[in-house]
């Protein structure tokens, strides 16, 4: 059975309140040994800060030990070698793969070749399903519910992989979706159509404002990501059009939590970190939990597995 995880649209509703709650699980000890004896391999062909830290954070708090590199000029891909032939050779030494590429669909032909687990941590403007994992679990938190929310995103819809996934994976939930964004950075006709396709609710705004954000539950914030564009001059001419102003929120939910997947540029103004809305970085701090339950899954390890650990570290 191939445990690899490339994208969280293959996820069942099952499966991921599943793993929201081996997440839920982690958050009340996320020091074990779970992992003693075993090796995750990291492998970022493309630059992260709170992703590779967090898996490897993950990773060490389950006692795994931890391989690979952050810098692909350091590797032998740059006397040739080919992803396969690394991906190959690295399954050598590690019991799984956590890999971040600037391709989109490398992370599916890694799992098809590998003969250990690969977990997608980003493949291009596609899929970043372990982000998305930890968003459903902020979401959760914030909101006491997955069902029936009114899911509000912003900025770079075109290239956001993390908005894609998100969107995939809350199709079982009932959502109803707004899209808010410039033309030139629209969400894809291939996503429009997804939601056509599972009968997910959907509104396009060119507005953004506090009368356009006054329903939102989720607040979903993206920056504009200067290295997804071939043409400066178009970077140039969107990179700011769509800024969150505290004003703004004059109007919002009592329950509205405004989520990024970070690093934040000026989309969000600072003096938001303030308010109770904002919750970005919790968000992030969620990512430690969320990715120790995508490793133990992919691993083999059960929920039930994780319930009656005895190998806590209090």
């Amino acid at each position: 059975m191939n445990r690899s995880l490339v994208t969280i649209a293959d996820h069942t509703r099952e499966k991921i309140e599943y793993l929201v709650d081996m997440a839920s699980e982690f958050e009340k000890h996320p020091n074990r040994r779970l992992l003693e004896g075993r090796v995750v391999a990291t492998l970022f062909f493309e630059p992260s800060t709170r992703t590779r830290l967090s898996f490897e954070t993950a990773a060490n708090r389950l006692g795994a030990r931890v391989i690979g590199f952050a810098d692909p000029k350091v590797t032998s891909g740059t006397k040739g070698e080919t992803l396969k032939d690394t991906i190959m050779m690295v399954s050598n030494y590690a019991d799984i793969i956590v890999m971040r590429h600037y391709l989109e669909g490398a992370a599916r032909y890694a799992s098809e070749v590998a003969p250990v687990p690969i977990v997608n941590a980003g493949d291009g403007a596609n899929q970043h399903p372990s982000q998305t994992m930890l968003d459903i679990y902020s979401i959760y938190k914030t909101q006491g519910t997955l069902d029936n929310l009114n899911i509000y995103m912003v900025g770079d819809l075109k290239y956001g992989r993390t908005v894609h996934s998100l969107l995939m994976a809350m199709r079982h939930f009932n959502p109803t979706f707004h899209f808010i964004a410039p033309d030139e950075l629209a969400m894809p006709e291939y996503y429009k159509l997804y939601c056509k396709e599972h009968g997910i609710r959907y509104v396009e705004h060119k507005d953004f404002d506090a009368n356009t954000i006054a329903d939102a539950d989720i607040l979903y914030m993206t920056r504009v990501q200067r290295e997804r564009f071939s043409d400066l001059v178009e970077y140039e001419r969107v990179k700011d059009s769509y800024l969150l102003k505290r004003n703004m929120l004059s109007r919002a939910k009592d329950n509205l939590k405004i989520l990024h997947p970070l690093p934040r540029v000026n989309e969000i103004e600072y003096s938001i970190d303030e308010t109770p809305y904002a919750y970005y970085f919790q968000q992030a701090g969620n990512g430690l939990f969320a990715r120790q339950a995508l490793i133990c899954d992919a691993l083999g390890i059960t929920l039930e597995e994780v319930k009656n650990d005895n190998t806590i570290i209090y």
